[in-house]
């Protein structure tokens, strides 16, 4: 299955009939050489001869040889810099915040789950920006549970079969707000193995927190934020993914507040630019105990000075509104990016991260975020955790399984079954470890 994508709709309908399908399932077809007018190049020879930043040199120079100079120094200088050149500056919790359980406990899923449901208020304004968590504990437990929060491409409705979730609204092709529907397989989530296992499950839709397209502020969250006169956020200010990730901590606001929650062990998922977002999410904010993300690509884990398959400048061009107006900056000049996708993991560090690519994903280059994943180990081994200890790739199949995973599927871009099969198992690895 191949496609290209004009502008924002388009990309989530292809999106939806990408995740439609098992990615083992497509027809794979030889990938497009240039893509919105700028070329792509797939070629491994072209691909190499780059040198990445050193995320364990300080900005004055000076080697970061312990754990407190990277958590007091360094740390904070990569986070600083991913926010001026890449995702934007964002607003800590509001203080105009609230939380409207209205579904306080309810049995689900034939009992398997309690369900619970809760609008989070971003502002006084009800009438304002406003999004809604859907929460599944396992019915069974007596304690506090880890949680797997999914940032999702459709509505909570739409995302599990339990007539008790309330409708909401999704965004439509002509940018209004519309009644989501019933489960379809885009999206679709099976909680059930999480439940069995005693590992809750909650999931938000990212287009209740801001849209997904260009010209979307005046609609979502980011508006309540602009200064007078301000009609976009300053060039250093909150694209779409940080407003997204902004949003995730807001979850967690909610969730450190639920008895049945463990907040000290809540993991990310995100899929594609959610896996972007939740890369981001989880190293902005410290409180997730773990970050699992799929073919996030480009902008997320794979390396941009490789130039294979997505560039910063193809984001540029489609996706600019995702990103602070200071990232296009970098679409022609790479080689001055001050941070890469290698800096971004190793701010997860010393936290759990996995990875998850397909073979033939090729415009997300897997082989990108396997390297990338190779040179943030060193972060990792400061810190006392096992990187991958390995700079072979593996094969489609082969997982590979420390403090940082790398999981590759045969297939496309997306998810398949087997895949969430992984996800338990690393949550099982590093939040059940005592099981």
């Amino acid at each position: 299955m191949s496609f290209t994508l004009h502008d924002t709709n388009a990309s989530l309908v292809a999106i939806a009939i990408l995740f439609s399908f098992p990615a083992n399932g497509q027809t794979v077809n030889p990938p497009p050489t240039n893509v919105a007018g700028v070329p792509v190049n797939y070629d491994e020879a072209l691909a190499a001869g780059y040198r990445l930043p050193d995320p364990l040199v300080l900005a004055n120079g000076k080697a970061v040889r312990d754990a407190k100079t990277w958590r007091d120094k360094r740390r904070p200088e990569i986070v600083r810099l991913f926010e001026e050149n890449q995702f934007g500056r964002s607003p800590g919790r509001p203080q105009g915040m609230s939380f409207d359980v209205f579904d306080k406990g309810t049995p689900a899923l034939n009992e398997t789950a309690i369900r619970r449901q809760v609008t989070i208020y971003f502002s006084p304004d009800k009438a304002g920006p406003k999004m809604d968590l859907l929460i599944y504990l396992p019915a069974e437990s007596r304690e506090r549970v880890p949680v797997l929060l999914n940032l999702s491409f459709t509505a909570n409705a739409s995302a599990i079969d339990d007539p008790g979730i309330k409708i909401g609204e999704i965004w439509s092709r002509d940018k209004k707000r519309v009644p989501a529907g019933r489960p379809t397989n885009f999206g679709r989530l099976n909680v059930a193995p999480f439940l069995a296992q005693g590992i809750g499950v909650a999931t938000v839709y990212y287009g209740d927190i801001d849209p997904d397209f260009d010209g979307g502020i005046p609609y979502g969250v980011r508006r309540l934020y602009l200064k007078p006169g301000q009609t976009e956020p300053a060039p250093g200010e909150w694209g779409s993914i940080a407003a997204w990730a902004w949003g995730l901590s807001r979850a967690m606001d909610y969730l450190e507040t639920d008895a049945g929650v463990d907040a000290k062990r809540v993991a990310l998922m995100g899929v594609s630019r959610l896996g972007k977002t939740v890369l981001w999410a989880g190293a902005h904010d410290t409180r997730f105990a773990m970050v699992i993300a799929s073919c996030s690509g480009e902008g997320g884990a794979a390396l941009s000075r490789r130039n294979y398959g997505e560039t910063i400048k193809h984001l540029n061009v489609r996706f600019g509104y995702q990103f602070c107006a200071n990232y296009n900056k970098f679409g022609d000049n790479v080689d001055q990016f001050p941070v890469d996708s290698h800096m971004l993991l190793a701010l997860i560090a010393p936290r759990p991260l996995l990875l998850q690519t397909g073979d033939k994903d090729m415009w997300s280059d897997p082989k990108g975020e396997f390297l990338a994943a190779v040179a943030a180990g060193p972060v990792y081994r400061l810190l006392g955790k096992q990187g991958l200890d390995t700079d072979q790739m593996p094969a489609a199949g082969q997982t590979l399984m420390h403090s940082i995973g790398y999981h590759m599927h045969v297939g496309g871009h997306g998810t398949v079954p087997s895949d969430w099969d992984q996800f338990l198992r690393f949550m099982q690895m590093h939040l059940q470890s005592s099981k």
